[in-house]
């Protein structure tokens, strides 16, 4: 444990790699960090958690906040500021009646310690308001502290967090999006962690070879664009703009840049501007602009599949991530065509508010009007697959669809399964737990297995008050179940469950929004997921 802090350790939270001027002041406070929080009577509770490695990065992750708040470079700043506009208030759990933004706050470290333990390690969750986290948050506190009045500036961090308002390269902004997700120590302590499990799941998949490095590039660009963080579930376009701030001409424009297309396209020509493509499984047409393509002199013949990423910036869409050529293959392209992943990823671009809203709607009242007016159905695991048919066979009627009709939807259903994973639909008849099936009136239908105990409810035979806390847990936590659903407990459970009566669940309701999203971070924000109506039957309606 007294291990000292080396500069290499305090450079892994850095966006650059060569010690700088400043650096040398901040590893001595980061080691009198390390020191205090060793020394605390209550330190024996944070090996409980962490090791001594995690310590030491615990040391710098503290003392980045501190240079963080010194040098200007907005980043804590920006998540206090997001956070008040989203709860009217600067941080959760902690009394804020002696807070100063823009300063340095005990309630910010305390935070930080929580955040911390919480993302690098995921066994227990560490209620916020444990002794031992404020009374260690008290003597870093001390440290800055003293050194509040003679702490550098570092002005090169502050380069790594600025770009030109007139910047209209997307590879620039891409790189800025990707420093603020991976190479920020706020954000880094999670991301990288990802990062680095998702790589190597693909080394120990593949031979190191040109495959492998394809594979690399193609899952980091990937997770530039789509990565979520636990804090406030917002995606690195997001934290970037936030960063920038309002007034800064690239905001707008970062927070438009698209999702990210990756997949087969057909090469269908190309002008001095543009190439021209076709995604197969959609049929979907682009211009991709050869400002962010270098192959285009090596495209020949029509209709040549390419493997390609894409995204939309400023209007044009851009090639992004990695790219190779097959010859025409109609094995590929069938398969393609009726891969619902691969055509799932373009709906972003077709997707209406209005429309998704009343599809949603009519599958709403249909569910209510087949389970006696509830939300909510709970039933041994084995009879999910009836339950979801009858409510299939009720919908399509409702909607007065001729036989042909009915029986398309059946096979569009039945293609695409109501409940997917990566690995393709779930099968429920072999498992013996109990289940429900709820709607989720921004997605749709959706199932959660061995949690009924969380629902206390008139219709729900399997309620059983001692494995009760257990559920509720599941439920808030698991990132595999809903926001929507959570929130259904709470609203129509929780004057009948204990726990959130009492103690920490008590607590945990004050600022459960903010929970949510920390542990739901693939699934806070729902969307509508599958239509089993017959889509010429909707455009009527």
């Amino acid at each position: 444990m007294q291990q000292k802090i080396y500069i290499g350790d305090w450079l892994e939270l850095k966006p650059y790699d060569k010690q700088v001027v400043t650096d040398s002041s901040y590893l001595k406070i980061c080691n009198d960090v390390k020191k205090v929080i060793v020394a605390h009577r209550l330190s024996s509770i944070l090996l409980i958690y962490l090791d001594k490695k995690d310590i030491k990065l615990l040391s710098c992750f503290l003392t980045s906040y501190f240079e963080d708040i010194i040098s200007e470079t907005n980043i804590w700043n920006s998540f206090v500021k997001t956070h008040k506009r989203l709860y009217k208030k600067q941080l959760p759990f902690y009394v804020l009646d002696e807070y100063y933004e823009e300063e340095i706050n005990l309630q910010d470290v305390s935070f930080l310690i929580w955040y911390f333990l919480n993302t690098v390690q995921q066994d227990k969750f560490i209620a916020p308001l444990n002794d031992f986290i404020i009374e260690i948050a008290k003597v870093v506190m001390d440290v800055f502290d003293e050194n509040w009045d003679d702490a550098p500036v570092n002005e090169h961090l502050k380069l790594f967090y600025q770009i030109d308002e007139k910047e209209s390269d997307f590879y620039v902004v891409r790189n800025f999006i990707d420093r603020v997700l991976f190479k920020t120590y706020l954000f880094c302590i999670e991301t990288v962690l990802s990062l680095r499990e998702q790589e190597l799941e693909i080394i120990n998949d593949e031979a190191i070879d040109e495959g492998t490095l394809f594979l690399l590039n193609e899952n980091r660009d990937t997770a530039v664009n789509k990565t979520h963080t636990r804090l406030l579930n917002l995606k690195g376009k997001e934290w970037a703009a936030e960063i920038l701030g309002n007034n800064h001409g690239l905001s707008k424009d970062i927070l438009g840049i698209s999702e990210r297309i990756s997949g087969f396209f057909f090469y269908k020509g190309q002008d001095d501007d543009n190439v021209f493509i076709e995604h197969i499984a959609s049929s979907k047409k682009f211009n991709l602009t050869k400002t962010s393509f270098d192959h285009s002199d090596t495209l020949k013949k029509e209709d040549t599949i390419l493997f390609l990423g894409i995204v939309k910036w400023r209007g044009e869409w851009w090639f992004s991530g990695m790219t190779f050529n097959r010859p025409y293959n109609p094995d590929l392209i069938l398969d393609q065509k009726n891969s619902m992943d691969a055509r799932a990823s373009v709906n972003f671009l077709d997707h209406d508010d209005a429309r998704a809203e009343e599809t949603i709607k009519l599958q709403f009242d249909a569910f209510l009007a087949s389970n006696n007016g509830k939300q909510i159905a709970f039933m041994p695991a084995e009879k999910i697959e009836s339950f979801v048919k009858k409510y299939i066979d009720y919908f399509n009627k409702s909607l007065n669809m001729s036989k042909k009709e009915i029986n398309k939807a059946k096979q569009r259903a039945a293609k695409d399964g109501f409940f997917r994973t990566d690995e393709g639909n779930i099968d429920f008849s072999d498992t013996l737990e109990t289940s429900l099936v709820f709607f989720n009136p921004k997605s749709g239908l959706e199932i959660a297995v061995d949690v009924n105990s969380a629902f206390p409810l008139p219709n729900n035979p399997f309620f059983n008050a001692e494995d009760s806390e257990i559920c509720i847990m599941r439920v808030l936590v698991s990132d595999d179940i809903s926001a929507e659903l959570a929130y259904y407990c709470i609203d129509n459970c929780k004057d009948n469950l204990p726990f959130f009566n009492t103690g920490v669940g008590k607590e945990y309701l004050k600022d459960i929004d903010f929970l949510l999203r920390f542990w739901k971070k693939n699934n806070y924000h729902a969307k509508p997921l599958v239509t089993y109506i017959d889509e010429d039957k909707m455009n009527n309606k």
